[in-house]
């Protein structure tokens, strides 16, 4: 896969499909880009061009913990590699902090996103409590405890080590103590906009997002369908897609139950593809 360097970093990348309007695609978590290749595939085979990467601090790209906010620094660099790769304006996709993501980035550049394809929206007191935990507080206390080393022994980083041997000198060689500023300073800015019902996303800025958005809200603790709801009631052009129907006790059975109605999700975001993506 090519790299594609952007604000100090190199993203990993690659392009599914030869021909169609782009459409670049963000899973949620920390997780690869390489998670949503399946959907991704069935998309670019209805014709579309569909961007997968690996966000800084994930998968294969560059390790680089800096700036104020975790997602601005995610929403900043896709910018920079949709116009880096030619690609704008492009439909612009994700689940759960991916969906943050595609949300910013619309908020702060709607002449770069055609459209939006969100789903598994996050929002309510428990995904802030738990994101929050999972993110920042996590790996604030790792390093407390046992320094860098101990940072590189959490899921997240032994998984980023696991495939991009580079991560773990990068990793080791911060200063614990910058380590823990700079996730005290993610955290705080997570925190800030915890309170909406779509975290991260005041009912203003979701109001002022014009651009035509496909919704499939999640129906688990994290991902609460009165966060998809809310979404679609104040986003102006949004349609409402409900593919999970049944409520998930646990991330697990969510997941999987997703994971299941790929097929199903697929097929409604290409609906909307098609009704949208024409000039």
């Amino acid at each position: 896969m090519p790299l594609a360097h952007v604000r100090g970093v190199s993203l990993n990348y690659e392009i599914l499909g030869d021909t169609g309007p782009f459409v670049a695609l963000q899973p949620g978590g920390r997780r690869a880009g390489s998670a949503l290749r399946p959907l991704a595939l069935k998309i670019a085979e209805a014709g579309y061009r569909v961007v997968l990467y690996d966000r800084r601090n994930t998968g294969m790209s560059s390790i680089m913990i800096d700036g104020e906010s975790e997602n601005q620094e995610w929403a900043d660099d896709l910018y920079e590699l949709l116009r880096e790769i030619d690609a704008g304006p492009a439909f612009v996709g994700g689940s759960s902090s991916g969906c943050r993501l595609a949300l910013l980035l619309a908020l702060q550049h709607p002449e770069a996103v055609r459209g939006l394809l969100l789903w598994r929206v996050t929002g309510g007191a428990h995904a802030a409590e738990h994101l929050t935990n999972q993110y920042y507080t996590s790996h604030i206390e790792a390093a407390r405890q046992g320094g860098m080393e101990a940072v590189c022994r959490l899921d997240h980083w032994s998984e980023v080590i696991g495939i991009n041997k580079r991560a773990r000198e990068v990793l080791m060689a911060l200063n614990p103590d910058d380590f823990i500023g700079r996730m005290t300073w993610w955290r705080r800015s997570f925190q800030a906009g915890a309170e909406h019902a779509v975290i991260g996303l005041s009912p203003a800025e979701l109001r002022s997002m014009t651009m035509p958005a496909c919704i499939a809200p999640g129906m688990d603790p994290v991902h609460p369908l009165a966060a998809g709801q809310a979404a679609h009631r104040l986003m102006p052009n949004a349609e409402y897609q409900e593919v999970v129907t049944e409520q998930h006790g646990t991330l697990d059975e969510a997941f999987a139950d997703w994971e299941a109605r790929e097929g199903l999700l697929a097929a409604r975001f290409i609906d909307f593809l098609r009704r949208h993506g024409r000039r």
